[in-house]
């Protein structure tokens, strides 16, 4: 929502049009189809429950999945004649040309079969007669069928082309992206050199993506296999949308956006081409050109349909952040603990324990650090923290909650890998928490500059207690919500029901707000008062009074209607997905290259030492989660890394310990530092900026503290994972 203010015309005009309204507008209801399916189906298990307790009759033994459709009578004869139907039989035997080889068929034989049959004829009339007269005996059985079959034909269009709503998606949100510059990048493109350098190498990945696309299209109608309808529409689509990247890539190149500033290098220009463009290029033209391949990249992005709903749940997740965004939920539980006065380090400890549970939802720590980054950057900053710590704290806020129940991630690893099962690797993963958190505590302890700070309880309490009665109505609509699933719809939130659920409450909360013209959240307004150790003075009155003013529900600047917030949160929602989507998409073709180059053939097979293997893997896995998102690496790991481990001797719950957190550890290692991408993205250029220049006169740690305390709290704790449970015997897996 840049440049409002600012009159706009020709290819402005448009731009604007379509990233800030068309395209918002169609994910806004692509969001809200994805929800009703979602929901959908808990209502249609519902109505069957209900429909068997009104109309079923144990008794008889009649159930109402008998009388969905209505009853048709039977084709056989019910009363035939059984001596005519013998002789008939009897003669048709003798007549056949093979009785001498195969013989036929006694008198008694044929009377026994034809007897059996009238029986079972019998049985169908019986059943039929008893279903019409249970649907005479309850005539509102036929509208309460109509009801159910109608409501689950709507929601089972839905469910049986969610590929479709997934691409659809892609395609609106990945243009926007594209032409907002929007993409995940080591840096953003700001000067002249910048945007040649990004639109250039854009032209030539959309260009073999384009490519792939339609080779891929093309090797399937020469193959003569029969395409469906869904088929022939998603290849369609991606054709469509990756040609219109090259296009916008195109013209971007032809007409570059105005630099923001002067100078730049062509060094710094390569950083700020998106990563999915250097995966695109180098997969394309491997694929292309050195394995004649063309159609790979077409190939791997079927990966993205085939989790059609885990990626559809994770937008739903994105939403609910950017819904989040527009609530003072946040604000106020936070409330509740800002009287007491903690040190940066203990606050932030407490946010990262919590900030562990919307993780676990998500099953991806860069989806919770777009969502929710900007949120907990900003109460650090508050609470006194450096601005390096906050960043760091950031980057770290997805990373210990993918261990826990109900992770996503940890359900694909399960079902692509029989030796482990969901329970095994959450339980494990509760240690896993323990450690990386504890860890944190400690470690951002020993650099904090007030080891501990608490204020008075007999000045905190009452004002902690007090803070709590604002927040107790979102309370009761998150209680209220979650009664209606669990009762209504006999639904519990779990990994599957969560991603539905939370949009609806977090909708409901966002309704609430602008219902009692509640203002959104306002950006940090500098750091709070570090001294809340007595009572109030005068001059803390007045700064709170001031600040009350900024956010005061009457303010012209902080008050807008729930429509608003709804078109504010969906916009940046758009960006979001059209970034992160997409380059999970080209993360899999990654995989999939690594995968035909058998890389795993390198792997030495004659290794007697097992902390020399699990030394290979750790690295490995330290690599991998520097290139790939999770998903795409999880199907990769499974089908390479995994069985040689497995041979090796290394216990599945143990390798799978050391891959999760090998990937959160890659995912905060410098060069790429995915998460940290994230959390610039959320975040914005300007802090990133800022944090640097407030230390440029401190320490060699200070001046990268954002990079270095994510390393120094994950490596240890990769290295007692990965090592302590053999060296040790740990539970009972080397025994």
């Amino acid at each position: 929502m840049h440049n409002n203010g600012q009159r706009r015309s020709g290819l402005a005009l448009l731009r604007h049009i379509w990233t800030e309204w068309i395209s918002t507008f169609v994910i806004l209801i692509l969001l809200l189809l994805t929800l009703i399916i979602g929901t959908g189906e808990m209502v249609h298990g519902q109505l069957l429950r209900m429909g068997e307790r009104l109309y079923g009759d144990a008794a008889t033994g009649m159930q109402y999945s008998f009388l969905r459709a209505e009853p048709t009578a039977p084709d056989c004869e019910r009363n035939p004649d059984i001596d005519a139907q013998v002789h008939a039989q009897m003669q048709a035997n003798a007549a056949d040309e093979f009785a001498d080889i195969f013989g036929t068929a006694s008198e008694s034989d044929v009377r026994a079969s034809i007897l059996a049959a009238k029986q079972i004829c019998e049985e169908k009339f019986q059943f039929h007669d008893q279903a019409i007269q249970h649907i005479q005996a309850h005539p509102s059985l036929k509208m309460y069928r109509t009801i159910e079959t109608s409501f689950f034909g709507i929601f089972k269009f839905g469910t049986e082309n969610r590929a479709i709503l997934l691409v659809l998606m892609v395609v609106f949100a990945a243009i926007s992206a594209t032409l907002k510059t929007h993409h995940i990048g080591l840096r953003v493109p700001a000067t002249k050199i910048d945007f040649k350098v990004y639109s250039t190498l854009m032209v030539v990945a959309n260009g073999f993506l384009t490519s792939s696309s339609i080779s891929q299209y093309r090797s399937v109608l020469d193959s003569g296999v029969p395409m469906s309808g869904e088929t022939q529409v998603i290849y369609w689509m991606w054709m469509i949308l990756f040609a219109t990247l090259t296009l916008i890539s195109l013209f971007q190149l032809i007409k570059p956006p105005a630099p923001t500033r002067e100078g730049g290098s062509l060094g710094l220009a390569f950083l700020s081409v998106p990563l999915y463009a250097y995966m695109a290029i180098s997969t394309g033209f491997s694929f292309t050109f050195l394995m004649d391949y063309p159609m790979g990249q077409g190939i791997y992005l079927g990966q993205l349909i085939e989790f059609s709903s885990i990626f559809l749940n994770l937008a739903l997740f994105i939403w609910a952040g950017m819904l989040l965004k527009q609530t003072r939920i946040v604000d106020l539980f936070l409330n509740i603990l800002r009287p007491w006065n903690l040190a940066p380090e203990t606050l932030t400890w407490l946010i990262l324990i919590a900030a562990a549970l919307p993780t676990a939802y998500t099953g991806a720590s860069g989806i919770f650090v777009i969502a929710a980054g900007a949120i907990i950057y900003k109460e650090v900053w508050n609470a006194g923290g450096r601005r390096q710590f906050a960043l760091a704290a950031t980057a770290m806020s997805g990373s210990m909650g993918v261990v826990l129940r109900p992770c996503l991630l940890i359900v694909v690893v399960a079902s692509l890998n029989k030796e482990v099962t969901t329970d095994m690797l959450y339980h494990y993963g509760l240690y896993v928490f323990l450690l990386t958190s504890t860890l944190f505590l400690v470690i951002s302890l020993f650099f904090a500059e007030n080891k501990f700070r608490i204020a008075a309880p007999r000045i905190a309490a009452p004002l902690s207690l007090r803070a709590f009665g604002p927040v107790l109505p979102y309370i009761l609509i998150f209680v209220l919500i979650w009664l209606f699933y669990k009762y209504a719809l006999d639904t519990n939130m779990n990994e599957f029901t969560a991603p539905v659920m939370m949009p609806v409450i977090l909708l409901m909360m966002v309704l609430f707000d602008k219902l009692r013209h509640e203002p959104a959240p306002i950006p940090a307004m500098g750091q709070w008062d570090q001294t809340l150790d007595h009572k109030p003075t005068a001059q803390q009155i007045t700064a709170s009074s001031e600040r009350s003013l900024l956010t005061a529900p009457d303010s012209p600047l902080r008050q807008y209607g729930f429509f608003k917030a709804l078109h504010l949160s969906t916009s940046e929602t758009v960006g979001h997905i059209g970034a992160l989507v997409i380059l999970m998409a080209l993360s899999v073709s990654v995989g999939g290259y690594l995968e035909r180059i058998e890389i795993m053939e390198a792997f030495p097979t004659d290794i007697s030492s097992i902390f020399i293997v699990i030394s290979l893997i750790v690295a490995l896995m330290i690599f991998v989660g520097m290139i790939m998102d999770p998903f795409g690496a999880v199907i990769l790991i499974s089908a390479t890394v995994a069985p040689v481990a497995y041979q090796y001797g290394i216990h599945p719950a143990h390798f799978w310990m050391i891959t999760l957190i090998g990937f959160e550890l890659g995912y905060v290692t410098p060069p790429v530092a995915l998460n940290h991408l994230l959390a610039r993205q959320s975040i914005g250029d300007e802090e990133v900026a800022a944090a640097d220049a407030e230390v440029r006169h401190k320490s060699f740690y200070y001046r990268y503290e954002r990079w270095i305390l994510p390393m120094i709290v994950m490596l240890p704790a990769m290295l007692i994972i990965a090592y302590a449970p053999y060296a040790f015997k740990l539970f009972g897996w080397y025994e």
